[in-house]
This record gives C-alpha cells, sequence and structure tokens, in this order.
C-alpha cells in the first residue's frame, strides 16, 4: 500500500503575529485530528514565521518524499494562488538538495466554499443575536462583506462572487462589498453606500479566516463611522475562524489532490532534477 503524502498548510496573507499566531493553532488542530498524518503549515512571505521553506524543510526532514500543498487562501485566481505555487517551487529546490526526489501535488484554494459561507452564515447571526426566526427577520438587513483588497483584480472579483453567493436566498436586503486597502470601496465609502440603499441596519462582515491586524482594522474603522452616524445601527460579525467546517474543507482538498490515479491528473511542473510538482 501507498503510503499517503504529507499535509502541508500553505498560509497566504498572514503578516502579522495575531495571524500568524491563529494559523499555527489551526495547524495543530489539523494535525491532532489524524495523529498518523504528518502535518506542517508555512507562511508565504519572510515574515512572520514559519516560511513555507521551514515547513517543507521540516516534512522533509522527518521523512516525507512526497506532499500535498492546500492554500489556505480564500482568493481562488489570480496573483495569490501564484504566489503560492512560486513559493512552493522555490521551497521544494531548496529542500531537494538535501532530499532528493522529493515531490508534492497542489490543491485548490478554498474560496467561497458553501460550507464557508455556512460559517459566515453562523457569524452573521452571532452579531445580530441569534437567528432568523422568521423568513423576513433578515428583510431589512444590509450586509457590508469585507475583503482584504489587492491591486490584483481577480483577487477582488472573488470577494464580490462571495458576496453574490451569501446573497443568494438567504433573506438579507443586500450584500455590498468593500475593501480594507488597495481597492475601493474602502469600509467608510461602503457603508455609506449602504445607507444611500436604504439601510438602516447593516452587519459589517469581515471575509478573513483568521484575527490579525487587517481585522482589527476593520472594526476600528466601522467603529469610527458608527460613531458618526447614530441613526444607523451598525454591527460588527467575526472572522470565519477555526471551525469545523474549515478544518473538513482543507482535508477535503487534501484528500482531492493526493488521490492516485482520480479525476484530478495534473501536468507535471519541472523544478529541480528528480522533483516533481502535480497541481491541480
Amino acid at each position: 500500500m501507498t503510503t499517503p503524502p504529507a499535509l502541508l498548510i500553505a498560509g497566504h496573507g498572514i503578516r502579522d503575529e495575531a495571524g500568524a499566531h491563529a494559523f499555527r493553532d489551526f495547524v495543530r488542530d489539523l494535525a491532532r485530528r489524524d495523529p498518523g498524518l504528518p502535518v506542517a503549515g508555512g507562511v508565504v512571505g519572510p515574515l512572520p514565521p514559519p516560511s513555507l521553506a521551514e515547513a517543507v524543510a521540516d516534512l522533509a526532514a522527518h521523512g516525507a518524499e512526497r506532499f500535498t500543498a492546500v492554500p489556505l487562501t480564500l482568493a481562488t485566481t489570480g496573483r495569490a494562488a501564484a504566489g503560492v505555487e512560486a513559493a512552493l517551487h522555490a521551497a521544494l529546490g531548496s529542500a531537494e538538495e538535501h532530499h532528493p526526489g522529493i515531490s508534492y501535488s497542489l490543491g485548490r484554494p478554498l474560496g467561497p466554499h458553501p460550507s464557508l459561507l455556512d460559517v459566515i452564515g453562523r457569524r452573521l447571526d452571532e452579531a445580530l443575536g441569534g437567528p432568523a426566526r422568521a423568513p423576513g427577520d433578515r428583510a431589512d438587513v444590509m450586509v457590508l462583506l469585507v475583503g482584504e483588497g489587492s491591486t490584483d483584480p481577480e483577487a477582488n472579483a472573488d470577494v464580490h462572487r462571495a458576496a453574490r453567493l451569501l446573497w443568494e436566498g438567504r433573506g438579507y436586503a443586500g450584500v455590498e462589498t468593500a475593501f480594507v486597502s488597495l481597492a475601493a470601496p474602502d469600509v467608510p465609502s461602503g457603508l455609506d453606500r449602504c445607507v444611500r440603499l436604504g439601510a438602516r441596519r447593516i452587519v459589517v462582515l469581515p471575509y478573513f479566516l483568521f484575527t490579525g491586524a487587517a481585522p482589527e482594522r476593520i472594526s476600528r474603522q466601522t467603529e469610527g463611522w458608527a460613531a458618526a452616524h447614530p441613526e444607523v445601527e451598525v454591527r460588527s460579525a467575526g472572522v470565519i475562524g477555526p471551525a469545523e467546517e474549515l478544518l473538513d474543507l482543507v482535508m477535503e482538498r487534501y484528500r482531492e489532490s493526493a488521490a492516485d490515479g482520480g479525476p484530478s491528473a495534473n501536468r507535471d511542473h519541472a523544478t529541480r532534477p528528480g522533483a516533481r510538482a502535480h497541481v491541480r
């Protein structure tokens, strides 16, 4: 029987210690689910640790010859996805100097998966004090979904797609979008738009997996706008967080990519002699 590949969690967009702490806790939670499966997590970029290269080296040092990487990102296309793949190529090249023949497959990003939209729905219910008691209970509530923001239009389009999917069939008056940096509209402008559309109850929802500097900035901007507009009821929802649905989805992406000979057969990407990467 072929030994299953190790699992590498590739964090992206984590730029502060609060986010890194939440990421490391998530990786530990995932590892506890299946003690027999080698699991490591690393972050794309120089800060904060552990880096993706360190995570790959750790798996290789513990005997993993194959691993499946799951990008822990809500963006499904664009520079974020390309950045994860490029970082994995670089990390694999470094590890292959000491561990010839190591290879990996790359799973799909998380995206606005239905199970994550269910978690987001719970976060909205929590912000509003509990689930709706009647079909029309949310008809006067406008949601402002706030993404990170990017100079990459594809990444910003993913937030708009998530907003549309969140709105469908959930009974809200509407779901608008805003961004905390690098893209328009910003949070205050997004709130202004909600009011122009007739909103008198607004829930600001950060479209983030974990806590960190960006969700905290969204909260501060929301509080500042609400203080200047006391006639509007404004509430803040929490991030997705380490919900069971998120853990399940990561394992789903792992199994998809790790399946040998399944429908997800991938093209090979040369890295260094003896090393192969399969990308879904």
